[in-house]
């Protein structure tokens, strides 16, 4: 999962890193305009300054300014905004090594209670880790591709474990492990009640 989230991250550094340089050569490139226009008029000393050279290079200027403004502001907020994702992608990965931590032991419990089950059927080491990778929630092709068999031979074993553990399908295998996997008493709401309508003897 760690991996996932690198390579997910890894096409935003890029193209942030990009912008900075676009950003950065624009900027000197706006710089280079206003000082260049500002000595320009300084070392012309205009005798009048509505004169078409002096509005032309005063324009130039102001625009310059403004475009340098507006890339500062949005350099900005695009720097706030890779700072907000890395602080997103921290949390995430705190809250997702807290939960590791707290659910290790019930998790290694968990594993062993399923091996020794798997072992009950006389699953193969094969159609164990095929079952174990149907309850975590992969499919035939993504087992075929992880563990470099067929997908025929993974539909095979699949359907070997269903056979030897007496169960129709994977919704069955998982509900087998699952089914009286509940949240704390405090955290579960109550069921609905159901309102039916009164059936007499007669059936009405």
């Amino acid at each position: 999962m760690t991996e996932a989230c690198d390579r997910s991250t890894e096409p935003t550094t890029m193209d942030h890193e990009l912008d900075f340089r676009l950003r950065l050569i624009l900027g000197v490139a706006l710089i280079s305009i206003m000082v260049g226009g500002t000595a320009d008029l300084l070392m012309d000393r205009p005798q009048t300054w509505l004169s078409f050279h002096v509005v032309f290079e005063t324009l130039m200027i102001a625009g310059a300014l403004v475009m340098a403004t507006t890339l500062w502001l949005g350099w900005w907020r695009s720097a706030q905004s890779v700072v907000a994702l890395q602080g997103s992608l921290e949390k995430q990965s705190a809250e997702r090594d807290a939960w590791k931590a707290s659910a290790n032991a019930a998790l290694e419990g968990l594993g062993r209670a399923i091996d020794a089950q798997f072992r009950t059927w006389h699953l193969t080491p094969t159609e164990r880790e095929v079952a174990l990778m149907l309850l975590k929630g992969y499919g035939h092709k993504e087992i075929a591709a992880l563990t470099h068999r067929s997908e025929r031979t993974v539909r095979q074993h699949a359907g070997v474990v269903y056979e030897k553990a007496g169960l129709a399908g994977r919704a069955e295998l998982a509900a087998y492990f699952l089914n009286d996997l509940m949240l704390p008493e405090g955290e579960r709401e109550p069921a609905p009640i159901v309102d039916r309508p009164h059936v007499n003897a007669m059936g009405v």
